[in-house]
């Protein structure tokens, strides 16, 4: 059950918002176990973003969480975070060196009226 979760300060277009799903899609895999058969992505655009005091330039602040009984490799979270700031970048037009990733597993996950 993993969640990406893209705070954008920019507009985020239907094909962004596509591009980026299907290579989130592709990243979450990985991540020992996950597939994009879970993946939960949600976008959100022309978030007011201050990034090193200033706000006149693209920034992106992007969540992964997964439902994990054990802390996730390091390596996972490693392999992801290339393929995801090149996505914004070339998608929104983000310097990578604007964007904060944080990744987080736990192992109280609720779905379909229950709990894992």
């Amino acid at each position: 059950m993993p969640v990406i979760h893209t705070y954008s300060s920019t507009p985020i277009s239907e094909a962004a918002r596509e591009s980026l799903k299907a290579t989130y899609g592709q990243a979450i895999a990985s991540v020992p176990g996950k597939s994009e058969m879970w993946l939960m992505c949600l976008f959100e655009e022309n978030v007011p973003t201050y990034h090193g005091g200033t706000n006149d330039e693209p920034a992106a602040y992007v969540t992964v969480d997964v439902f994990a009984r054990e802390a996730v490799r390091r390596a996972a979270w490693d392999a992801m975070t290339p393929v995801i700031c090149d996505a914004l970048h070339k998608e929104l037009g983000v310097d990578p060196a604007r964007i904060y990733i944080k990744y987080g597993e736990s192992a109280n996950f609720g779905w379909n009226g229950m709990n894992f």
